[in-house]
């Protein structure tokens, strides 16, 4: 979102409104829900989920829900990692949603370090939620371009934080470990961004990064209907990412 407040005075709502997703996990929120309206704290038609970051004006996740999940859970049971309000955990009759808001590693080498801890242990925390035989969505920015494929510039940004060999092999990691890029499974064409730097006019010229992943276990990718992404909703330097999947 690039701040819930500010992507609302440029139109998120009228979007939800005619968009209607049945289940929308917004990331970079920045904000309490007692900072909002009330339509943006539980929009008419939804259960609203708040995870906001102990430090204000920073992080966030909420996710929106027509239908009441069985449970909720804020955070993944790290201490460390949860105190930034970063994930959000859905069970639905069928799957596990996870709304995830992976940290950016390009502020310091501290902060790359901070992003690379919880990339590992966010995927120990899933492969155990696996090993149980639970269906899984990852839902998120996961602030790391996978493939060459998935920027404009790749050769220019290899020493760049979000395309870091070492960003890149987790990413490498999580699809060995039996999970899925469900945009990848319906569309294999370079140019299909998610996030463009608001210098240089980059989104008209479409130089931009895949970044915003649904990423789903093997055991639910034959429920994937399809996946998609929509560059032409504005309103925040990312655009929307989804899936159809059928329950």
């Amino acid at each position: 979102m690039n701040g819930i407040r500010a992507a609302t005075r440029k139109g998120f709502l009228e979007w939800l409104r005619t968009d209607l997703p049945d289940v929308l996990c917004l990331q970079e929120t920045k904000a309490r829900p007692d900072q909002v309206p009330a339509d943006i704290r539980e929009p008419e038609g939804y259960k609203a989920f708040w995870n906001p970051s102990e430090r204000p004006g920073y992080s966030g996740v909420v996710t929106y829900s027509k239908t009441k999940p069985v449970s909720v859970r804020a955070g993944f049971g790290s201490r460390r990692f949860d105190a930034e309000g970063r994930t959000i955990r859905s069970e639905y009759p069928g799957f596990v949603l996870y709304n995830v808001y992976f940290p950016n590693g390009k502020q310091s080498e501290e902060r790359l370090r901070y992003k690379l801890g919880f990339y590992n242990a966010f995927l120990r925390h899933i492969d155990r939620e696996k090993a149980k035989g639970m269906k899984l969505v990852i839902c998120g920015d996961y602030n790391t371009a996978h493939k060459e494929i998935d920027l404009a510039h790749p050769r220019e940004n290899a020493k760049t934080s979000g395309f870091l060999p070492v960003e890149r092999a987790w990413l490498d990691k999580l699809v060995a470990h039996g999970f899925v890029d469900t945009f990848r499974m319906f569309n294999p064409e370079p140019e299909n961004y998610t996030w463009w730097t608001q210098l240089t006019n980059a989104r008209e010229r479409n130089i931009g990064w895949r970044i915003d992943y649904l990423f789903v276990s093997e055991n639910l990718k034959d429920r994937v209907k399809n996946a998609f992404i929509l560059p032409e909703v504005m309103g925040s330097d990312h655009c929307p990412v989804g899936i159809e999947l059928r329950v």
